[in-house]
């Protein structure tokens, strides 16, 4: 390296070393001649080559200066016209905390996941900022940010429905004077909901020898949910002692428990083991007499796991049957089947533990099993 940077900066003329160097194009407009030559003063080349290194890096040095003074500010247009003020707010994080502790106690641990899960995405791309340092462009920002990782805009609206929460509860919580930048945000209509496909009956007649063949609990799972239309997360975290085998009319009791909670009052419900069904629930008993759960696979005494089982399951149906279809399909087919042979509305209602749609409806007991067991049996 010494031999170059001689051989570049370096002369003898007669006994004494000069220094030479080159006005760079770009700042020869600043110098009256284009190379610089000095007098070094000395016949060593050691000291020459050492005095010629100081004069270069106080050149280059002075080279920088001279063009940054010619440059715009760096980044100039992520200034903010106004500096952020200090604020005494929580940050989101302290928020959801706040949230948690105050809404979560009695909640199921997928309460507590998607809040956190939500949350968690807002930081990850704005930061953990006091609440009254997020604007509306922010949450556009997240907005967009969300779409462009292909979530629909159905699922968007939800996650901005906690978000909102929880910034809302702590606004009210604390009295602060701030509005909610979360609160009235723009959706397009992307028009991008997925429809799940109901299963034709040849196709989930097929699906449910498939079952009957691999003969699994994974395959029990599946077959148990084809002929009763439970929601796989109803289905995963039943436990044994709510399949009721030796009745004269075999049922399972769909109920709240502490590892699962049910998504609406009209979910609790006992419906028929029938078809498929029940020959699902025999092989799940017999298999595990003495066990606490249905699908101990999925299932423990803190939680209950639907959404793995959700995609094991969906690439086996995939694989096997049709990649069309996914296990909220035979939720879908349930319906069409009891529509299929004229079921009143208010039994498929009851039956698939939706909402009613007439306050008279929700009078009184709801049907008899036996009843419900009619409409199933001839599906």
């Amino acid at each position: 390296m010494g031999d170059n940077f001689s051989r570049s900066y370096l002369y003898l003329k007669g006994k004494t070393y000069y220094f030479n160097r080159h006005v760079p194009l770009d700042l020869k407009g600043h110098y009256k001649t284009r190379r610089i030559r000095l007098c070094l003063k000395t016949a060593s080349r050691p000291e020459a080559t050492k005095a010629a290194k100081s004069i270069a890096q106080r050149l280059d040095d002075y080279w920088m200066a001279l063009r940054l003074s010619s440059m715009d500010i760096p980044a100039l247009h992520l200034l903010r016209q106004k500096p952020i003020e200090e604020s005494n707010a929580p940050t989101l994080s302290e928020s959801l905390a706040t949230y948690l502790r105050l809404k979560g106690s009695q909640k199921s641990i997928t309460f507590h996941n998607g809040a956190k899960r939500n949350i968690q995405s807002v930081i990850n791309l704005l930061g953990d900022r006091p609440l009254d340092h997020y604007l509306s462009s922010d949450a556009a920002a997240f907005r967009d940010y969300s779409l462009d990782r292909g979530l629909t805009v159905a699922s968007v609206k939800r996650n901005f429905s906690t978000i909102r929460s929880v910034i809302n509860l702590t606004i009210a919580e604390q009295g602060l004077d701030c509005r909610n930048p979360f609160s009235k945000v723009f959706f397009p209509d992307l028009d991008d909901v997925k429809d799940r496909k109901p299963f034709p009956i040849d196709k989930l007649k097929a699906l449910q020898s498939q079952c009957r063949i691999e003969d699994d609990s994974k395959r029990w799972l599946i077959a148990l949910i084809s002929d009763t239309g439970l929601r796989l997360a109803e289905a995963v975290g039943l436990s044994i002692e709510d399949l009721y085998l030796d009745e004269e009319l075999p049922y399972v009791d769909i109920r709240p428990h502490p590892w699962r909670t049910l998504k609406t009052k009209g979910s609790q419900r006992k419906l028929p083991l029938v078809g498929e069904a029940l020959w699902a629930a025999q092989r799940i008993k017999a298999s595990n007499p003495q066990g606490n759960f249905a699908f101990p696979e999925y299932t423990n005494a803190k939680v209950c796991n639907a959404n793995s089982a959700s995609a094991t399951l969906n690439k086996w149906i995939h694989t096997n049957v049709a990649k069309d279809y996914v296990i909220h399909s035979l939720r879908h087919s349930m319906r069409d089947r009891l529509r299929a042979v004229q079921c009143p509305s208010e039994i498929i209602d009851q039956i698939g533990g939706w909402s009613s749609r007439s306050i008279g409806e929700r009078y009184g007991e709801g049907h008899t099993l036996q009843n419900l067991s009619q409409w199933m049996r001839d599906l």
